[in-house]
C-alpha cells in the first residue's frame, strides 16, 4: 500500500521535491503514532466489552437470591405435609393456597412437580394476572421526528455493541402445554435431591432464570420447585453499561488523536522542514536557506538539528576549503608555467650557446618543479578520501618512532643530499607507560617523517635533533625539537597554510612544494588532535635569538595510564 496515498498524501508530487514535504495533511509518523495511539485504547475497551463479567455478576446476584427464595418455599411446603413419617405425601390444595399466598405480588413464576414428573401446580395459573400493561405513546405527529443524526447514532451504538461484544449463547426457552420434569434438565436433577439452575434465553432476547431445589420431609423427597422469572433487566443494564463504556471510549478517543497528532506535529513538522532544508543543500541553494534551529528542544530532534547544522556547517567548509585549494593550485601551477614560456621564447631569441644552457637549466628546473608539484597535489587531494577509507587502530608511539628513526639512521652517508651539511643526530627521549594512541600508523608516521625531514633541514652541521614522547592524563604528547634558526613569531601559524614554504638558501627555491605541514595538521586534526609551533628559548629572563623551533603534536590517549610516571621510568635512545 502506498503510506503518502493511505494518509493523504499525492501521487502527483510538484516538480519540486522540497516543496513535496510541506504538502502532506498526514505524514506517515503522524499516521504510526495515531494508529498506535488508537489500537491501544481499542483493545483495552474491547476487552471490556467482550469478557461481559458484569453481566455474569448479575445473573449470579440474581440466582442466588432466587435459590434463597426457592429453598425457603421449598421448606414452607414440607411443613404441610401431616404425616410425620418419611412417606408423607403433600397436599395440593395446602400446597396451592401457600403458594397463592407467598407469590401474589412477585414477578417470580412458581412450579411445583411431584416425583413422577407430572406438574402439580404453576403460580402463574393460581393467580392468573389482570394488571394492564400500558406503554406511553409519544403525542401525535411526534413519532416520527427523529433526526437522522439521531438514528445514525442509534445504528452506530447498535452496530459497535454488536461487533465488539460477546453475548454469552443460553439455550432457547420453550414450554410446552403439557409440561413435564423431563423438560427441564434441573427439575430432573432437583428430584435427585440436588439444587440445580438454569439461564435461558426468549427469541425477543430476553433471560429466563430459573432455579430447582428438592421437596423433602425428613430427607425423603416428596417434589422439586422451579422458581423462574422472566426478565428484560439485566440485558438493559447491561447495554446501558456498554453505552456508557462506547461513550467514554468516543471521548478517549478524541482526546487520544487530538494528543497523537499534537505530538505527531512536534516531530514531524521539525523532521520535515529538516528534509525540505537537506533538498535545498542538495539542490546547491544551501547557502541561500537557513538551516531551521530547534537546538532549544533537549530531545532527539534538537539532538538531529544541531547534528544537520554541524554536518552542513562542515560541508560548507569543505567546499570553501576545495575552492581555496584549486585557486590556490592554479596560482602555484601558474609561477612555473610563466618562468617555462618566459625561457622557451628567450630560447627562440637567442643564439648564444651558454645562454642557451643556462635556459634550459632553468626549464628543467621548473619541469622538476612541476613534476613535484603535481605529485603533492595529487597526494593532498586524495588524501581527505584515504582517511575515510582507511581503519584505525591502536599504535605504540615509541615503538612506531624508533622504526621511523630507524629508518633515518639506516642512510649510509653522514651527509645531507645536494649539500655539505652533516647529518645532524637523533634522540628519542620516552617518558611514562601506555603511550598508545588510536589512529591510522601509514598517516602518523607521514607526519613525523616530515617534521624530522624539516628538522633535518634547519639543523646546523652535526646537530642533535630531540623526539620526545610523554603522557598527561588522557593526552599523549609528541614533540620534535631541532637547533636550527627558528621561526619568525608572526609567521608560527602561516607555517601550516597551503604553498607557504621558507626553506634554507642551499636547498635552492622550489624544491619544497609548501603542503607538508598543511597535510601534516589535516592529517593530525582527524585524529582529534592538534600540532602547533613554537620556538625554544634559553632560561626565563635571557635575552637572545632562539634556540631553536619545536613542533608540538598532541593526540587523545587509549586507556588509563599504567601507572604514575617517575624519573626512573624515562628511557632515552640516540641514533646517529
Amino acid at each position: 500500500m502506498n503510506v503518502r496515498k493511505f494518509f493523504g498524501g499525492r501521487d502527483n508530487r510538484p516538480s519540486d521535491p522540497a516543496s513535496a514535504y510541506y504538502r502532506l495533511p498526514f505524514s506517515g509518523l503522524t499516521g504510526r503514532i495515531l494508529i498506535l495511539n488508537v489500537i491501544g485504547l481499542a483493545v483495552l475497551v474491547g476487552g471490556i466489552l467482550y469478557v461481559n463479567q458484569y453481566r455474569t455478576g448479575l445473573i449470579e446476584t440474581r440466582l442466588t437470591a432466587m435459590r434463597s427464595q426457592a429453598e425457603m418455599l421449598a421448606g414452607a411446603l414440607a411443613e404441610t405435609v401431616e404425616s410425620e413419617t418419611e412417606t408423607g405425601e403433600l397436599k395440593k390444595e395446602r400446597a396451592a393456597a401457600l403458594l397463592r399466598r407467598l407469590s401474589a405480588d412477585r414477578s417470580d413464576r412458581v412450579r411445583l412437580f411431584e416425583t413422577d414428573g407430572t406438574l402439580a401446580l404453576d403460580t402463574r395459573k393460581l393467580n392468573p394476572s389482570t394488571s394492564v400493561v400500558t406503554i406511553p405513546l409519544p403525542p401525535p405527529g411526534q413519532r416520527e421526528q427523529v433526526s437522522m443524526l439521531q438514528a445514525l447514532w442509534a445504528k452506530f451504538r447498535a452496530f459497535s455493541i454488536r461487533t465488539l461484544s460477546s453475548d454469552p449463547q443460553y439455550p432457547l426457552y420453550e414450554e410446552r402445554y403439557d409440561q413435564t420434569a423431563a423438560d427441564y434438565p434441573e427439575v430432573l436433577k432437583a428430584l435427585t435431591g440436588e439444587f440445580d439452575e438454569m439461564v435461558r434465553t426468549k427469541p425477543d432476547r430476553s433471560l429466563v432464570l430459573s432455579v430447582a431445589v428438592p421437596v423433602a420431609h425428613f430427607r425423603h423427597v416428596l417434589g422439586a420447585l422451579l422458581v423462574s422469572v422472566e426478565t428484560t433487566e439485566i440485558e438493559e443494564v447491561v447495554r446501558q453499561e456498554r453505552l456508557a463504556i462506547l461513550e467514554i471510549f468516543l471521548v478517549a478517543l478524541s482526546v487520544t488523536m487530538l494528543l497523537s497528532i499534537l505530538l505527531a506535529g512536534t516531530i514531524a513538522r521539525p523532521v520535515q522542514r529538516l528534509a525540505a532544508f537537506a533538498h535545498t543543500v542538495r539542490q546547491g541553494r544551501g547557502r541561500q536557506a537557513i538551516v531551521p534551529d530547534f537546538s532549544r528542544r533537549h530531545d532527539e530532534v534538537g539532538d538531529l538539528s544541531r547534528a544537520l547544522r554541524d554536518m552542513t556547517l562542515a560541508l560548507y567548509h569543505r567546499i570553501d576549503t576545495i575552492e581555496g585549494f584549486a585557486a590556490d593550485v592554479a596560482h602555484e601551477v601558474k609561477n612555473p608555467l610563466t618562468s617555462l614560456r618566459s625561457a622557451v621564447e628567450t630560447m627562440e631569441r637567442t643564439q648564444n650557446p651558454d645562454h642557451k644552457a643556462k635556459l634550459m637549466t632553468i626549464i628543467k628546473h621548473d619541469i622538476d618543479r612541476l613534476t613535484r608539484l603535481i605529485s603533492d597535489i595529487s597526494n593532498a587531494s586524495r588524501l581527505d578520501a584515504e582517511l575515510l577509507r582507511a581503519d584505525m587502530q591502536e599504535i605504540d608511539v615509541p615503538s612506531m618512532m624508533r622504526e621511523i628513526i630507524g629508518v633515518f639512521a639506516a642512510h649510509d652517508d653522514k651527509v645531507i643530499a645536494g649539500t655539505s651539511k652533516r647529518r645532524p643526530r637523533i634522540v628519542l627521549d620516552v617518558e611514562g607507560y601506555n603511550l598508545v594512541v588510536y589512529g591510522i600508523e601509514s598517516h602518523l608516521g607521514q607526519v613525523m617523517r616530515n617534521l624530522i625531514d624539516n628538522a633535518i633541514s634547519f639543523s646546523p652541521p652535526g646537530g642533535v635533533i630531540t623526539i620526545s614522547v610523554r603522557r598527561n592524563r588522557d593526552t599523549v604528547f609528541i614533540s620534535v625539537d631541532d637547533e636550527g634558526p627558528g621561526i619568525p613569531d608572526e609567521r608560527l601559524d602561516e607555517i601550516f597554510e597551503r604553498f607557504y614554504s621558507e626553506r634554507p638558501e642551499e636547498e635552492g627555491f622550489g624544491s619544497h612544494s609548501g603542503l607538508g605541514l598543511n597535510i601534516s595538521r589535516q592529517i593530525i586534526t582527524v585524529h582529534d588532535g592538534a600540532i602547533r609551533a613554537e620556538n625554544r628559548y634559553g632560561p626565563e629572563g635571557e635575552v637572545g635569538p632562539p634556540l631553536g623551533a619545536r613542533f608540538t603534536i598532541t593526540l587523545p590517549a587509549v586507556g588509563p595510564p599504567q601507572k604514575a610516571p617517575k624519573p626512573s621510568d624515562r628511557s632515552s635512545t640516540e641514533i646517529s
